[in-house]
């Protein structure tokens, strides 16, 4: 059973921009909290930004105004635009529910470095 697949990472240099998406397969998309987490090299995966069904979306603070999440319901994907991204956005993303209750993706792979 494959319930997300993230995509979008690449390599960019710092300060460059990159838009991850994510295909969430499951029936009650529309109903979910949806967020986008990361896991660096040698780290724990951690949350970067939570949207609700609603719309409202939380930011961790290393994301500083950075980053934006988006959903579409009628497509079931997940958004993170990212700019002016840093050396410490390294890491590999994965999208899930705020519940992690999805089975993980592969995730994508972002590397920034110059």
């Amino acid at each position: 059973q494959v319930d997300v697949v993230e995509s979008g990472g690449g390599f960019a240099q710092p300060g460059a921009s990159l838009s991850l998406s994510c295909k969430v397969s499951v029936t009650d998309f529309d109903l979910k909290r949806l967020a986008w987490y990361r896991q660096a090299p040698g780290s724990q995966r951690e949350l970067v930004a939570t949207i609700a069904t609603g719309g409202q979306t939380t930011y961790a603070a290393f994301v500083e105004d950075r980053f934006d999440i988006f959903r579409n319901n009628i497509k079931k994907t997940l958004t993170l635009r990212m700019r002016n991204l840093r050396p410490g956005d390294t890491g590999v993303y994965y999208c899930n529910t705020v519940f992690a209750d999805l089975s993980w993706g592969q995730g994508t792979q972002v590397t920034v470095s110059s």
